[in-house]
């Protein structure tokens, strides 16, 4: 075996017992919960205010994430640092707000000013901890309780276990949340405006075609006239309705290629459309239309969007490109 080979065997090793550590940790915590958990997300979803989460060191690291998680998912939280609360920012408190404070042992001395001033306005402090009988856990309104499994570092000392514990609190908190509140992909969205989620939790309403853009003519046209619609549009289709104003086929540069004679142009256009088109709701994920026109194995590269049977607009395989839904 070489040098290099048993190195990484005994990388591998620590890795494992890194992972092991931890998910044991969590397994512990998952057997600890209590009717504490409830009381802790009633007290969340009656906030009127926002959730105020504070920690010092690793449990700030971790705190300024859970704070973050709460508020991308429905629930208005900042992060408020114990030594700057000190110094002023107390004043960020008010008496809507419910606390949560974390603090592996309970015992961070930045703390301490926050607990008293909760106590003093009657703001609810919620602790996250490994011991209720802390400083911390006796000055609060509920405790919920971290594992007591020391920690993955080898020496016990550096915040491994005891940060993942943290961390997977307060996603516990935030999906209860969500799930009470009926958090939707249509709010997640709103929260969400930039960037890649963003971009695929965008809805075919937003990228598509609509009124006056939207290439539209009657079965009955000839299609000289479905040919300058279609043209002017710039959209490489042209949509069939019938009297009803129903979507009853399309006609697109393929079908043309296909019907190509002397003879086209003094067709009508419900001889020359293929029926039946691929169409997509308004209300669909653009993903969806994408995923939809790259799966069909047509090669097609529009979709009419329609509510019910009547066409509303279309959507271009490049308008999901352009906005970055890939």
């Amino acid at each position: 075996m070489s040098e290099y080979d048993n190195k990484f065997k005994k990388d591998l090793a620590s890795a494992k017992r890194t992972i092991d550590k931890e998910v044991e940790a969590l397994r512990m915590m998952e057997n600890e919960l209590d009717e504490n958990l409830s009381k802790a997300l009633d007290l969340i979803e009656s906030c009127r205010g926002r959730i105020i989460v504070t920690g010092m060191g690793k449990s700030g690291h971790i705190g300024r994430k859970i704070a973050a998680t709460f508020a991308s998912t429905g629930t208005p939280a900042f992060f408020v640092h114990p030594s700057e609360a000190s110094h002023g920012d107390l004043g960020m408190l008010t008496t809507a707000d419910v606390v949560l404070a974390i603090s592996n042992g309970g015992e961070s001395k930045e703390l301490s000013d926050i607990l008293l001033y909760c106590k003093r306005f009657g703001i609810p402090l919620i602790a996250i901890t490994k011991n209720p009988q802390s400083s911390l856990g006796k000055n609060s309104d509920l405790v919920l309780k971290l594992p007591d499994d020391g920690e993955a570092c080898p020496l016990g000392l550096a915040p491994t276990s005891s940060t993942t514990a943290t961390l997977v609190m307060g996603d516990i908190l935030a999906v209860d949340m969500m799930e009470r509140k009926g958090f939707s992909e249509t709010d997640y969205k709103q929260r969400h405006p930039g960037g890649k989620l963003g971009a695929i939790l965008r809805r075919v309403s937003d990228l598509m075609h609509s009124g006056a853009e939207m290439p539209i003519v009657n079965e009955d046209t000839v299609m000289q006239e479905a040919l300058l619609e279609m043209t002017s549009k710039m959209l490489g289709c042209v949509g069939i309705i019938n009297k009803k104003g129903e979507l009853v086929g399309i006609i697109t540069d393929g079908d043309l290629r296909r019907w190509l004679s002397p003879e086209l142009i003094t067709e009508k256009a419900c001889k020359v459309m293929t029926k039946n088109p691929q169409t997509i709701s308004p209300d669909a994920l653009a993903i969806e239309a994408l995923n939809k026109m790259n799966n069909t194995g047509k090669g097609i590269t529009n979709l009419f969007v329609v509510e019910g049977k009547k066409p509303v607009g279309v959507i271009h395989i490049h308008d999901c490109l352009r906005a970055g839904v890939a």
